[in-house]
């Protein structure tokens, strides 16, 4: 039954799901894994640097570390192309907001327009979703999103391989500051717990080569 309605985007099957949208999902679940941390003085962001062959060049720019404007970056888990055609919108809303208001965009304003750009790929026939997750990160929490266009602020979150393992490991060691007797980790516990993180998803890998594989960078 599922084959007859897993070709569109617009429609729905008999349970209420749209299959092009769970394939993109997938995607991303076998995409190297992104992790953000909110500390008590900025944000941690971490992912993981897939190679897929020595003989590559090195990148001269990160593939999954991405700028947006002065006071916003994301990291990316899916395909790379994808992820640039909404970074280039994101990057152009950022700056007309810019020019029109001479001050910079909220964040939470950019991620909306991204995810409303995503969410009219689920909505049109001849389209498909893209196939990218973004870890949004500004002066506030780390911000989600998925190809559905969904979004949602987090203190500490795990998008792309093993996902649910890392979020695991951050439900137990993450102190969210709501008990008495804790209190969110500063910037260098934040960056410890992330590394731990992407151990924990990068299972089998060596210390040293698991060290070669990471992107850390903190706002």
């Amino acid at each position: 039954m599922a084959r007859r309605y897993d070709s569109s985007t617009t429609t729905f099957s008999p349970e209420g799901r749209l299959h092009q949208v769970e394939y993109a999902i997938e995607a991303i679940n076998n995409a190297g894994t992104c992790v953000g941390i909110l500390a008590k003085d900025g944000i941690v962001m971490a992912s993981e640097r897939r190679i897929t062959s020595g003989l590559l060049a090195p990148a001269k720019v990160s593939e999954k570390t991405y700028q947006l404007c002065k006071h916003a970056a994301c990291n990316v888990a899916g395909l790379t192309a994808d992820a640039n055609i909404l970074i280039d919108q994101a990057r152009f809303r950022a700056g007309r907001y810019q020019y029109q208001y001479q001050e910079p965009i909220p964040v939470e304003q950019l991620v909306e327009y991204v995810c409303n750009y995503k969410q009219f790929y689920t909505q049109r026939g001849g389209l498909r979703p893209f196939g990218v997750a973004f870890l949004f990160a500004g002066y506030d929490e780390p911000v989600q999103s998925d190809p559905s266009g969904n979004y949602s602020g987090w203190k500490a979150t795990v998008i792309g391989a093993n996902n649910q393992a890392g979020k695991s490991l951050l439900k137990s060691e993450y102190k969210t500051g709501e008990e008495a007797d804790e209190s969110i980790p500063d910037l260098q516990e934040a960056l410890k717990l992330a590394v731990k993180v992407l151990n924990k998803t990068m299972d089998g890998t060596t210390a040293a080569a698991a060290a070669e594989k990471m992107e850390l960078y903190t706002m």
